[in-house]
Order: structure tokens, then sequence, then C-alpha cells
């Protein structure tokens, strides 16, 4: 004889009388104040529209430490002849662990008799498995906060000049950049480019110094910061301090004059992965980008 609509909610109802009697406190046990009596009505009077798919929260102290674990029900109106939705969750668990303890559940319940109530035995089991899942997310918390603290983070600034001639300005760029354990280049002529990367507060001190007492036509431009797990090192774009002059024009004359090859310097930031600075430098775009 086929089981009805009617009879699973009246197993459900049961079910939970049961849940309610074991979780009595506060906060153990959260249902919608609604809707274990939109069943009842519907049982008084089957004549009517189904009620609502019961659901509920159970939340469940695990360990000495009494971690919260929260398991979350979905009732279909045909259970316990089909299987409930069952999801366990804590904020002490990493997705990953989440994942894998909601996998093991679902494998135990998909194991028992069909027919058979089995809300109270999913609580019974998330208490004697959750453990060592929150166990291992605490060992990956701890690893994870030690790598946090052994990160570094790449500085790199590209600064912008009108130009840049004279010899004592450009002693003083990379006398600099070596003391400071600095990486880049200098693109000396008109218009002058520097670009510096390595740790930020010898990036700072670097700009620091080179702009005072007196250079006015400078600016830093754009500023990016990389972390690494590793050594910095693995993530400069260069790996020395060069000096980079790329003739346009020649001289004509007058020194201040004496411009740069774009075209070359582009072809030159692509070999080194920062195309893209072009345009934020010159507020130009390269014509010759893939869209």
């Amino acid at each position: 004889m086929a089981v009805t609509v009617k009879e699973c909610l009246e197993l459900q109802l049961l079910e939970v009388e049961m849940l309610l009697s074991m979780f009595p406190k506060r906060g153990e046990f959260s249902v919608d104040e609604d809707a274990v009596p939109s069943v009842q009505r519907y049982l008084r009077n089957a004549d009517g529209a189904l009620p609502p798919q019961l659901q509920y929260r159970i939340t469940l102290d695990v360990g000495e430490a009494k971690v919260k674990v929260e398991l979350q029900v979905l009732l279909p109106h045909m259970y316990p002849q089909v299987a409930p939705q069952l999801f366990v969750r804590s904020d002490a668990l990493h997705r990953q662990q989440q994942l894998q303890l909601n996998t093991r559940l679902a494998s135990h319940i998909s194991s028992l008799d069909s027919g058979d109530l089995c809300v109270c035995e999913a609580v019974q089991w998330v208490k004697d498995n959750s453990l060592p899942f929150l166990e291992n997310s605490k060992t990956l918390s701890e690893c994870a906060s030690k790598e946090v603290r052994v990160k570094e983070m790449l500085h790199r600034m590209w600064i912008y000049s009108h130009h840049i001639y004279r010899q004592e300005l450009r002693k003083k760029i990379f006398d600099c950049a070596k003391k400071l354990n600095l990486t880049g280049f200098c693109l000396t002529g008109k218009p002058g480019v520097i670009c510096v990367e390595g740790l930020r507060e010898n990036c700072e001190e670097f700009w620091r110094v080179i702009r005072y007492p007196n250079w006015k036509h400078i600016s830093c431009k754009h500023v990016e910061n990389i972390e690494t797990e590793g050594s910095i090192d693995n993530l400069r774009l260069f790996h020395g301090f060069e000096d980079l002059q790329f003739e346009a024009h020649g001289d004509y004359g007058l020194r201040n004059d004496y411009h740069m090859d774009l075209g070359q310097f582009l072809e030159f930031l692509k070999q080194h992965q920062s195309g893209h600075i072009f345009q934020i430098l010159f507020g130009v775009e390269d014509k010759h980008a893939e869209s």
C-alpha cells in the first residue's frame, strides 16, 4: 500500500517532537514559528494546499572546546520515503572541510534503510564525526597564519619627468638605486622615466632622495604592490638598474631637445611584461595591442 503525503507529514511532526525533547535549550533547535502549525492545519484538513516544507536548524556543541556546528534540515513532503536535504556548516570549518564533511554525511544517510526517519541519526553522526574535520581545519589555520607572517611585498614605482639630462642627477639616481638594492631603469633624455622595484621602504627612500631639494618636473605616475610567500627577488622584472637611451631625433644642437624614441621604449616595456604602463605614463594607448 502506497504511503500518503499525510502519513509522511505525521511522521515528520513526531520526529520534530523527539528533537525538541533532545534539544530543549534556547537556540539549540530553531524553526520558523508558523512551520509546525502550517503542517498541523493541513493534517486537520488535507483538502487544502500543501504546507511549506518543514525546515529547521539544530546547533550542536562538538568536542571539549564546544565548537558550534549547525545541521540545517529541509524535509520534502514525502520524507521519510525520500531522503531529507541536510547540510552541515560551521564558522570553524574551511570550505573544503565543509564539503568533505557533507559528502560523508550524505553517503551515510544513503546507506540507511529507505522509509525510516533519519534526522536523529544524522545528528548523532555529526556529533561523532565532525571533530576530525574541525581539528584538521584548526591545523590548516595555524599553518596559514604562519605563512602570512613570512609573506613579503614587492613595491614598484613608475616615475615620470619632463626630462633627465644632467650627469650629476643621473649619478645620484644610480648611486641611490644601488645603495637601496633597487632594480629597474632610468630612461635618460626627453621624456625621462625611472622605474624602481624592491622593498617598499627602500623605494620610498629613493623617491624622497631624488625629489629634493629642487626637482620640479617629476611625478610618481603609478605604484604596484605584489605580495609573495617567497623572496621578492622572484617578482622583479629587472635584474639590475639599467641606463636606457633610445635616441630618436639626435642632437639638434641643444641638449634639451634630445628626444627619446618612444616606440623603442614601448618594446622595451613589453619585453619586461610592462606594456600597460606606457598609457599610464604618456596617456597614449599602444595601437598594436591586441583587443
